[in-house]
């Protein structure tokens, strides 16, 4: 497992499984369903990327985000409909 805490830990994880795979920037881009332009920006750790399209490039790398640390989503469920944010 990695352990992202940057950009540009982000840039160098995806980047290493891309060519881990013998993709191409534009054959990810094409899996992922997002531009070349995307995976480039996405690889220099731009850190203003769109999260949901960040998840398409990871899913089409086989990969998946675990989150470590924080309660969990269990918890979140039974405090629906709450006070958020007071």
């Amino acid at each position: 497992m990695t352990s992202i805490r940057s950009p540009q830990q982000l840039a160098r994880a995806l980047r290493a499984a891309r060519k881990q795979l013998g993709l191409t920037q534009p054959q990810l881009a094409l899996a992922a369903g997002v531009g070349v332009r995307f995976i480039v920006d996405l690889e220099a750790g731009k850190p203003t990327l769109r999260l949901a399209n960040v998840l398409r490039v990871i899913d089409s790398l086989g990969g998946e985000i675990q989150l470590r640390g924080l309660p969990s989503a269990a918890a979140d469920d039974q405090g629906e409909g709450g006070d958020h944010g007071a």
